[in-house]
């Protein structure tokens, strides 16, 4: 297969997606594409949240082929980090990346989250709110996958790197990926 120069991250809410795939495209010089921030502006554009979306999702496909149409199309270009649940799926030839995390610590950085930016589309009022919503979207998202694709996100042989992010701050997280990725497109 031949590799493209595009890295895929994907891993659980709260795990650091969006600021790996950030620091990533920074230190490459590369472009960024982020479908979970698309998927907040459908909510928001519905006035839902990601929550209500999720659910709505599971009876209406044609919301997940709206977003995986355009991971698809980002696909087609080079020197890009996408941050989304199944880029690695639409694009095989990409360094696939799996953050993992510890669910506790995946809500409580997602709850610190909600309340540094004030995210319209996500909200909780306790860590604990956060650990259920969080949990409910994983269910959502692995049945809707799983249904429409026959594909699991959360298997972990799917990918060319996973890093744990429970205990490594951003800037290691950043680093592995970086120069797991440098090695990979080498060889």
């Amino acid at each position: 297969m031949q590799k493209k120069r595009i890295i895929t991250i994907t891993g659980l809410p709260g795990s650091g997606k969006s600021s790996t795939a950030d620091g990533v495209a920074r230190n490459l010089d590369y472009r960024r594409f982020s479908s979970g921030d698309f998927w907040r502006h459908i909510a928001q554009e519905k006035g839902l949240s990601v929550e209500e979306l999720n659910k709505e999702a599971e009876s209406d496909p044609s919301i997940d082929t709206l977003v995986d149409d355009a991971v698809r199309r980002a696909g087609e270009e080079e020197d890009l980090v996408i941050d989304s649940r199944l880029a690695f799926h639409w694009i095989p030839d990409s360094f696939k990346v799996f953050l993992k995390i510890d669910t506790k610590t995946a809500a409580e950085r997602a709850f610190a989250h909600m309340q540094e930016s004030g995210r319209v589309s996500q909200s909780a009022t306790s860590v604990e709110e956060a650990y259920e919503k969080a949990l409910m979207r994983i269910e959502s998202e692995a049945k809707r996958y799983q249904g429409l694709y026959g594909v699991s996100y959360l298997e972990e042989s799917n990918y060319d790197l996973v890093v744990d992010s429970t205990r490594s701050d951003l800037e290691k997280v950043i680093r592995i990926v970086t120069e797991k990725y440098r090695e990979w497109i080498r060889e």
